[in-house]
């Protein structure tokens, strides 16, 4: 664990793609705290998702700026989906030293772990409606791209080991 301050991270990537736990894992290594951005959603997006129904950037503007309050008060790894580079720039802005890191797989396996998901408010429908939101990130973005096959302990150890080279 570490004891410096270290800048925050976001876990980011659709529904299903292992930011929560991913994310739990990153921020136990680096001696954080973990925020799962779920919890930071209004009751009113929550419902909405669980009806099946996607967000759109109106939902997802108080949201985003809950997280970005989050980020900006210090050593934190949250788990965000950040689908666009509209929500990543808004969580820049609001956390200049952010971190972002992307976790993608195919939409196979996506599925998979979605549909073995219990109790969780966002349906499987949702997955194509979040895919086609995503917006692979531009090079001058940086973030780092992870695939999800790889098993979590594994995932959280590469992210690990490249924001200490950066």
């Amino acid at each position: 664990m570490s004891s410096r301050a270290v800048a925050p991270v976001v876990v980011a990537g659709v529904s299903g793609s292992g930011k929560s736990t991913v994310g739990a894992l990153l921020a136990e290594r680096l001696g954080v705290p973990f925020v799962d951005g779920d919890a930071l959603h209004p009751p009113a997006n929550v419902a909405k998702m669980a009806a099946g129904i996607p967000l759109d950037d109106a939902d997802r503007g108080p949201w985003l700026d809950a997280v970005g309050e989050r980020l900006a008060a210090g050593s934190v790894v949250v788990a965000c989906s950040a689908l666009r580079r509209a929500y990543r720039d808004r969580l820049r802005a609001a956390a200049p030293s952010v971190r972002i890191v992307l976790l993608d797989g195919t939409r196979e396996l996506l599925g998979e772990r979605m549909a073995a998901r219990a109790e969780h408010f966002m349906p499987p429908a949702l997955l194509d409606s979040q895919l086609a939101t995503l917006e692979r990130p531009a090079p001058d973005e940086h973030v780092a791209v992870y695939d999800v096959a790889v098993p979590p302990a594994e995932l959280a150890d590469a992210v690990l080991h490249d924001l200490e080279d950066a």
